[in-house]
């Protein structure tokens, strides 16, 4: 039987070259990173040199990059750790109305505490305009965070400009860049920045490490506390491994980006093309340019989901409506209620995302399968 893996989005198998290198940070160089001793200094230098691969890759400073557990534990210090800091200067935060939940929980968390939200749509593809950001500023506006690519549809938001208008009204931009991070390239200055989110399992490396990019003097308080380690900006002994193996994989990536961009650009591009071509009653999510090489979704007329999903694992394909984080969930998505979709197109929506070990045997084989099923489907 098949066994065709397409939800990188989700998450990715880790590279064998990360593997390696975070081995012998299991049994040979396990020290804690803040023991004085030779295993600990061993331990403090690896961490150091993985904090510098990341700032590079990101064009940051190394003492601007906080290790974290992953992209919730970032997105929610950086929201809730802002947003608490600089209370005294405002209370009114913008945000994307189709911001992971790892952002809006805590935003929602916030507007509890009696901070002010106001939510910015997106047009039927799924961006946000720039100027509908700058029409919602207030004078108590003090943090705005758009995603840089959406998780469900793939869509890539104008970022850079949304950060000028930022700095022009001195007003802090948070930017979930988890989808991102590993598969374009992400300069924090050139889209300025000034808080960012990644998680290593996006992008071929370990799960349960990430880390938060803050920029020098930007005010976001600890959202852990119990230790001095990140030099007191997160509590927690340091998973020196997994960061040892966050920055091999965005190594990795960085010297794969080029090719790997116009590999998978091509299959996502058969893909969207052949579904749409071979398949009736299908629409098509997202921006036709404006979105990561590897993500294709769609939604069918008269089927649901679930049993789409069900009926593709069956045939050895892994595949996704959306995102992992709210499987299960009885609820249509709020990203694609946010483009205009019907509840019964949003329940029968398809998330395909390749990656580095797609073949296009791989989605041959995908593209044979679904007109089948999904007509099976409709009887």
């Amino acid at each position: 039987m098949h066994r065709i893996y397409l939800d990188y989005a989700a998450t990715t198998p880790a590279d064998p070259e990360v593997i390696k290198a975070m081995e012998s940070y299991f049994f040979e160089k396990f020290g804690n990173a803040t023991s004085p001793h030779t295993f600990g200094r061993e331990a403090s230098k690896a961490l150091e040199n993985a904090r510098e691969t990341l700032a590079h890759f990101l064009g940051a400073k190394s003492e601007e990059i906080i290790f974290t557990s992953g992209a919730t534990e970032s997105n929610n210090q950086a929201i809730i750790g802002l947003a608490y800091h600089l209370k005294g200067k405002g209370n009114h935060i913008i945000v994307s109305k189709i911001e992971h939940h790892s952002v809006l929980e805590p935003i929602e968390f916030l507007a509890k505490q009696g901070f002010k939200i106001t939510y910015i749509n997106v047009d039927k593809t799924g961006l946000v305009d720039p100027h509908d950001i700058k029409k919602a500023i207030i004078n108590q506006t003090i943090l705005i965070s758009v995603m840089y690519a959406n998780n469900e549809i793939g869509a890539i938001q104008p970022v850079a400009e949304i950060g000028k208008i930022a700095k022009e009204r001195k007003i802090l931009f948070h930017v979930d860049a988890v989808q991102m991070t590993g598969h374009l390239p992400v300069n924090v200055n050139e889209i300025g920045a000034d808080v960012l989110s990644l998680s290593a399992h996006k992008f071929y490396g370990p799960k349960g490490v990430g880390a938060l990019y803050v920029r020098k003097g930007t005010p976001v308080d600890s959202y852990l506390m119990g230790g001095d380690q990140e030099k007191g900006r997160r509590a927690s002994t340091q998973n020196v491994a997994g960061a040892v193996g966050l920055a091999q994989a965005i190594e990795l990536c960085r010297e794969k980006m080029s090719q790997e961009i116009e590999v998978q650009t091509k299959l996502r591009n058969k893909i969207i093309n052949e579904v749409t071509k071979r398949i009736d009653g299908v629409t098509f999510n997202g921006h036709p340019t404006k979105r990561l090489p590897n993500n294709a979704h769609f939604s069918f007329d008269k089927v649901q989901g679930e049993t789409l999903l069900t009926s593709l694992d069956m045939m050895g394909i892994a595949a996704s409506m959306g995102s992992a984080c709210t499987s299960g969930a009885m609820e249509p998505s709020h990203v694609l209620r946010a483009i205009g979709l019907s509840d019964d197109l949003a329940f029968g929506s398809l998330r395909i995302t390749i990656g580095r070990w797609t073949t296009s045997e791989e989605v041959d084989y995908f593209l044979e399968q679904l007109p089948g099923i999904v007509k099976r489907l409709r009887i």
